[in-house]
């Protein structure tokens, strides 16, 4: 695939050098990809919580995050779950956060109106989802999607190329749809931070903890 020019480069701050263009054409992102599909094990846990990427890094330290992360560790025992972020990023299982080049990029794919870049991004990481719900089909028996946009519809098509379900995705299409039009956000469908969408997670999440957990005896 050959990539767009996208003024790619690479710049230097206090913490170290920032890369910055569309993180899923660059070689690192690939070669990472492929280590972690190829050789990190995964921790086996009952339940796979994938979130998108954020702006700030690592992820867990963005406002964003922070938030889903209270609600997820108020609902669910921190021994029944795994986060795994994923997006312009690639899938990252989340304790590898810190590593290179995961902390060390800067792009946002929801103000790119390219739709070269979008499509292609679509394809990219529809393939490194799919590959990674293969590479653990056996090592979650639930998994759970929070997010919205080409990083929903990514994880939807790599569900289906792999033939691994995701078992509860959120937010639901009525709430998106009732955001859409209804509120008046700078993106489209808001964000996941919004507390209508945090409160259906929340809600979602204690009703899944009380049918499938509770039912293994957890």
């Amino acid at each position: 695939m050959q990539t767009p020019d996208t003024n790619e480069e690479m710049k230097n701050t206090d913490s170290g050098p920032v890369l910055t263009g569309p993180p899923f054409y660059l070689p690192e992102f690939e070669k990472s990809h492929r280590y972690i599909i190829d050789e990190y094990e995964v921790e086996k846990k009952d339940i796979a919580i994938f979130m998108p990427c954020a702006v700030k890094k690592p992820y867990s330290q963005s406002p964003s995050h922070k938030l889903i992360r209270m609600i997820i560790s108020q609902v669910l025992p921190p021994e029944s779950y795994h986060i795994v972020v994923f997006g312009t990023c690639g899938i990252v299982p989340g304790e590898l956060e810190e590593m290179y080049p995961y902390a060390h990029y800067k792009y946002m794919l929801g103000k790119v109106n390219d739709e070269k870049i979008r499509e292609d991004f679509l394809q990219i990481e529809t393939e490194r989802v799919a590959a990674y719900l293969e590479k653990t089909r056996g090592t979650y028996k639930y998994r759970i999607g929070y997010c919205l946009g080409l990083f929903r519809e990514s994880l939807i098509r790599g569900s289906k190329k792999s033939g691994v379900p995701i078992d509860l995705l959120l937010p639901s299409g009525e709430k998106i749809q009732r955001i859409i039009e209804e509120e008046d956000c700078t993106f489209q469908e808001g964000s996941l931070s919004m507390d209508d969408y945090l409160g259906e997670f929340c809600d979602e999440l204690l009703r899944f903890r009380k049918i499938v957990l509770n039912k293994n005896g957890k």
